[in-house]
């Protein structure tokens, strides 16, 4: 990880070094028992919790989902954009003011100037649960940042006082950096982080299925004990030769089976029994939880037929079947990708837009539903926003951009941080500061401090917070005029 303050990972190694003489067998002198005992304790986790990422991958056009609305920055938003200024409608790759009218979003608190926001027009059902329900939040302007920047001290050449995040507008560098605070090639990230914590204290007995994926392998989920745990939409994923009569017959199977039951003399061999053992007996936990929480039937059957859709649904079955599985304390991750709009950002955006908006109010109203929607969150990420300047059909590469968190613990109908100003050049005015080129905005939130916020509501110790998000310790106050608290508040 990037560690501006590594000896912040001392008691995270001692505990790390500890685990592995437990796994061996090996004995520990019974004061070294009482402190790790003493600081796992440190995470709160008398009931259930779960935070689910939703990813999305190539870098979502954050200017088309959060719209301003109020005409004041509705014209500066489709002037750059290619609008029609004069009545307002849609035009290059600006969206007509007259398509926001069932997106307008009702925030309970005003924002200064009478800025208002809209969302996508395809963002019908998330509207409903910002306006009505008040359980979804947008954080405005986020993305990874190591100190505070303008766009003056992001130029300065003294990266020792004012230090950029790594490799600035990569997709994967920034994918990783947004999940792992570091760049490609990371091994650890902060949801694996505070699995780990999850582990330690004992809040699952079953500790594989901590960190759990709807979708592949990401560093998010990697920690230094939680284990990546990968499901598909249709459930655990099987060793095909040692359970599939139908594919390899019975005496093939039987034989497998056999096999890695079987202790070897060589180190590999005998690891590579173990893995495969442990992966059949999760395959067979899963399959046999999830039998439990059929996804035909309510609440699990009020989910579009759609990707996004899909894993969420998993997430929700997962999360009814926590008490077969052991578990008190869970992270997930699931995700879209083809956000990459250089081209057709007009046409392509409508349905991304569209199936996240109704994934995730399908997923609020399900863990309405199942009694436990104030112990999930469920919150969006992605490589960086975009672009406000149009580059003719699309927006390129950008920084900061806007992201959801939804659930019944979420202090939501508002909106959190500090609406970035419209403008792409550097005319000297105010606004400039706060984007390096093209509209890219400077994050004025953390990423740091928006993963921080969630998981202080998880159950981490604040104590704790600075060792997972290695910046953090460099917010928590002020810095040219505007606030950077190390909780955004939107968590209750």
């Amino acid at each position: 990880m990037y560690l501006l303050q590594p000896e912040m990972h001392s008691r995270r190694a001692f505990l790390k070094r500890t685990g592995q003489l437990a796994v061996t067998g090996t004995a520990l002198p019974f004061a070294m028992n009482l402190a790790a005992i003493s600081e796992a304790a440190a995470f709160d986790a008398n009931d259930y919790k779960a935070l689910v990422c939703v990813f999305l991958y190539g870098g979502n056009d954050h200017d088309n989902t959060v719209i301003p609305y109020d005409n004041t920055h509705y014209d500066r938003y489709s002037t750059i954009r290619g609008g029609n200024v004069s009545d307002r409608t849609g035009n290059g790759i600006a969206i007509g003011q007259a398509e926001l009218t069932n997106t307008l979003l009702s925030p309970s608190m005003a924002l200064a100037g009478a800025r208002e926001y809209a969302l996508h027009p395809a963002m019908t059902t998330l509207r409903r649960v910002f306006n009505a329900n008040r359980r979804a939040a947008v954080q405005l302007n986020v993305g990874p940042l190591m100190v505070p920047l303008i766009r003056s001290t992001y130029n300065s050449s003294n990266r020792t006082l004012y230090p950029r995040p790594p490799n600035l507008f990569s997709h994967n560098d920034q994918q990783s950096v947004w999940q792992s605070s570091s760049t490609e090639g990371a091994t650890v990230g902060w949801g694996g982080d505070i699995g780990d914590l999850a582990i330690q204290s004992a809040a699952n007995t079953n500790s594989l299925f901590t960190c759990i994926s709807v979708t592949g392998n990401a560093v998010f989920l990697s920690g230094d004990t939680a284990l990546q745990y990968q499901v598909s939409t249709g459930g655990a994923v099987r060793i095909r030769a040692a359970t599939d009569t139908n594919l390899y017959g019975v005496s093939v199977r039987d034989a497998i089976q056999s096999m890695v039951q079987q202790p070897r003399q060589h180190v590999l061999e005998n690891e590579y029994n173990t893995v495969t053992r442990r992966s059949k007996g999760a395959e067979e936990a899963i399959t046999t939880a999830l039998a439990t929480q059929a996804d035909n039937v309510a609440p699990f059957n009020g989910f579009p037929n759609t990707g996004i859709s899909n894993q969420l649904k998993m997430v929700a079955r997962l999360i009814g079947a926590r008490t077969n599985l052991g578990n008190r304390r869970q992270v997930f991750l699931v995700s879209m990708g083809g956000f990459d709009l250089h081209d057709n950002l007009i046409s392509q955006q409508p349905r991304l837009m569209g199936q996240l908006s109704d994934a995730l109010t399908a997923f609020y109203d399900t863990t309405v539903a199942m009694g436990i929607a104030d112990k999930v969150t469920a919150f969006t990420g992605s490589d960086f926003g975009r672009t406000l300047q149009s580059n003719g059909d699309g927006s390129d590469h950008g920084w900061g951009a806007h992201h959801f968190v939804v659930g019944g613990a979420v202090n939501g109908g508002r909106f959190y941080g500090h609406p970035p100003p419209i403008s792409t050049s550097n005319t000297g005015s105010a606004d400039d500061q706060w984007h390096v080129g093209q509209g890219r905005l400077i994050p004025t939130t953390s990423v740091d401090q928006y993963a921080a916020t969630m998981a202080k509501w998880f159950g981490v110790a604040d104590n704790e917070l600075n060792a997972i998000f290695p910046s953090l310790s460099n917010f928590g106050g002020t810095f040219n005029g505007l606030s950077y608290p190390r909780d955004l508040g939107f968590m209750a």
